[in-house]
């Protein structure tokens, strides 16, 4: 398997290739083994996609977020609600102290 080397303030993470997700989600997953019977619902993703790109447009009214931002968030938004991220959420319920957000080029 190919990584590539993703940093955060603890250092540097190895994070599969292929994945999206960035150093503190790769941290969780190894740390916390708990399984897929413990993961977040889908249905709790698409409502946090339905909220970040209505922030979006909100924050993009309010002059605080330029609009090409605007554009990618919406972008990510309507692919997760599409469904082709489904595998970029790995993270358990609830789980403190991390984040689980697709990497994409607006960040």
């Amino acid at each position: 398997m190919e990584y590539r080397v993703e940093k955060d303030t603890m250092g540097e993470v190895q994070v599969p290739s292929n994945k999206l997700w960035g150093a503190q989600t790769e941290r969780s997953r190894n740390n916390f083994k708990i399984g897929a019977p413990a993961s977040m619902p889908l249905e709790v993703v698409y409502g946090f996609a339905y909220l970040k790109k209505a922030a979006a447009y909100t924050n993009c009214e309010l002059g605080v977020l330029a609009e090409e931002k605007r554009d990618l968030i919406a972008q990510v938004c309507d692919e997760i609600l599409e469904g082709k991220h489904d595998d970029q959420f790995p993270l358990v319920i609830r789980q403190t102290g991390s984040r689980n957000t697709i990497q994409h080029e607006c960040e």
